[in-house]
């Protein structure tokens, strides 16, 4: 089922399976106006000895693996270990893409294809990557480009040659230079493409989605019994063919995908990849992904989230040239839980023991349906962030595993302990936060 045909609300219960105990009542409000003020600075205070040493005693001797870092809801580092060493986050990385796409677009937003007609007369089909595009909807176009009907005209075939320019992505700009070349071949790491249906990926990647575009054009076209040059161009080509073209564009057709509340939850409940990609680059109105994880990186340090160490490759988390932080990603929790639309990021995550990625985690303990996270896997790499709701409010919580053994075990005491203990009477001026290194 296409997700963009449904209620918002209906979109959100088949996104997150078992959410039917859970209230949906804030999505499905009014979206709350989006704020540019700056939001509070992160304290620097003292740890909460309980938690630290309960943390200490879950990972035993060997901590150089781990990172791990715990916030309350004023932002006050109760536990942290190694916090501000750099790791490999996997798909920790998309908390952050997430939050930059929400921040810049709002919860709203959709994607667009749109079928244009220049002011020469001829035909563009321009994408921004919407990862529920569907043969049907390509085929659409190609009924208004012949005249044949769609939200243009409603008159016969026209067997006047059309001329239908396709604009895409060149090759190099599919994957990320550091995805493993193994990983691409599979759906996961499917090439990330402006006219990507269903998302490039059947059972494993299209590899080459621009061919598999000509071929479904054409042979709609040929079906029809119309006429159409099809031209696929790169921009370059596109400008040069633009700037030749007299008088204003005009959109013919249209097709949205799915509110941006939805895509989020597909990219952080499900982990998917290609959206991830995809949020990035639109939030960042670029869609080169080295300048697209620049754009991100610079509103990261605008947010006041700690940038020690932090490097960004991508917007899904595949790439091995990540490096985050544990605090970052708990600060950049703690903050975007004080941003205008902080209920659809929380609402964007897996649910322990209940949905997504977290839905076979931790059922049938106190962390059931309490806690609401990002998990992320690669080989040697295992990572969970996310919200805990605690008898003392909430508590932002941070793990990045690299290397270490039996890692899924460890998380889930960390989390217990980060539960169970209440709030720290003991603090003192002397448990100060250790500090970064230069």
């Amino acid at each position: 089922m296409s997700l963009r045909w449904i209620n918002p609300a209906l979109v959100f219960m088949l996104l997150n399976p078992g959410a039917a105990a859970i209230s949906t009542e804030r999505l499905l409000q009014p979206s709350p106006p989006t704020s540019r003020q700056g939001l509070p600075r992160p304290a620097e205070r003292p740890l909460c000895p309980a938690l630290q040493r309960a943390v200490e005693g879950s990972l035993g001797p060997n901590t150089a693996p781990w990172s791990v870092s715990v916030l309350d809801e004023r932002g006050q580092l109760l536990a942290d270990i190694n916090g501000w060493l750099p790791r490999i986050p996997a798909s920790n990385q998309k908390l952050i893409s997430s939050a930059f796409a929400l921040d810049r677009l709002g919860p709203d937003f959709r994607l667009k294809t749109e079928l244009l007609r220049h002011g020469d007369g001829n035909l563009e089909i321009v994408g921004e990557g919407d990862p529920d595009l569907s043969i049907a909807e390509i085929q659409r176009f190609v009924m208004v480009a012949l005249g044949q009907g769609g939200s243009s005209s409603t008159s016969s075939v026209s067997f006047a040659p059309v001329q239908l320019m396709v604009r895409e992505e060149p090759r190099q700009r599919w994957w990320p230079a550091d995805w493993d070349p193994a990983d691409r071949s599979y759906a996961y790491g499917a090439p990330i493409t402006r006219l990507a249906l269903t998302s490039n990926a059947l059972h494993m990647a299209v590899m080459d989605p621009a061919r598999r575009l000509q071929r479904i054009l054409n042979s709609t076209v040929q079906q029809q019994g119309g006429q159409i040059r099809l031209q696929m161009v790169d921009q370059q080509t596109r400008e040069a063919a633009l700037a030749r073209s007299r008088g204003a564009s005009v959109v013919l057709h249209s097709e949205d995908s799915a509110p941006m509340h939805a895509l989020l939850s597909l990219a952080n409940t499900e982990s998917h990849n290609f959206t991830a990609e995809v949020l990035m680059r639109e939030a960042a109105d670029v869609w080169d992904v080295n300048r697209a994880s620049l754009a991100t990186t610079r509103w990261l340090q605008a947010q006041g989230v700690p940038m020690t160490g932090l490097r960004l490759r991508d917007g899904s988390g595949l790439s091995r040239g990540n490096r985050l932080t544990s605090r970052s990603l708990s600060v950049l929790l703690w903050r975007m839980a004080q941003h205008p639309l902080a209920a659809f990021y929380q609402a964007s995550m897996a649910i322990a023991g209940q949905r997504g990625t977290l839905r076979n985690y931790f059922w049938g303990t106190s962390l059931e349906g309490r806690f609401w996270g990002k998990t992320g896997t690669l080989s040697g790499v295992r990572a969970i962030s996310g919200i805990l709701e605690t008898t003392d409010g909430p508590r932002y919580v941070s793990m990045i595993a690299n290397g270490a053994y039996a890692p899924n075990s460890v998380m889930g005491q960390i989390l217990l302990a980060s539960q169970r203990i209440s709030r720290c009477p003991a603090w003192t001026a002397a448990l100060t936060l250790p500090a970064e290194p230069d």
